[in-house]
């Protein structure tokens, strides 16, 4: 894991509209913040804590109950949930001994307007090549026959 500082994403303007994903190219910045954002959420473990977090009634969840949902320590679950606050996912806030977190609802709701099609575009064709890969052998020496060699 890197060590850089994540720049809180969505902070600096409400009214800011992008274009989707789908419907322009982003440019150079634009694509280097989403991906700060994408690689907090890359990680299993954060997207269970976004998850526990995001459906949680009441809208917040301490970290008291957080934690014994993993089979990690809690310096970790820490962690975790300081890189999903740097890509501005989530906020804390600390009462006594304890901290909350919550949805900061305007990021999920940028991603989803960034990944969703514009209205009125029909969705892609699924030819041959353009589906997910289920299973089939890609990479080198796929289709020769070649069988990876074990040690």
């Amino acid at each position: 894991m890197s060590k850089q500082e994540l720049v809180v994403l969505g902070q600096d303007s409400t009214d800011e509209c992008c274009p989707g994903l789908l419907a322009a190219p982003l440019d150079e910045d634009s694509a280097t913040d989403l991906a700060k954002v994408f690689k907090a959420l890359g990680d299993p473990v954060r997207l269970r804590l976004l998850s526990m977090i995001a459906s949680r009634a009441g809208g917040e969840v301490c970290v008291c109950d957080l934690t014994p949902a993993f089979v990690l320590s809690q310096p970790t679950i820490s962690h975790h949930l300081k890189l999903l606050k740097q890509a501005g996912l989530i906020d804390s806030e600390r009462r006594g001994t304890w901290v909350y977190y919550r949805l900061l609802p305007q990021m999920t709701d940028r991603l989803a307007a960034i990944l969703t099609r514009p209205a009125g575009q029909p969705p892609a064709a699924t030819g041959a090549g353009t589906g997910p890969v289920t299973g089939a052998a890609t990479g080198a020496g796929a289709g020769t026959g070649a069988v990876g060699a074990t040690s």
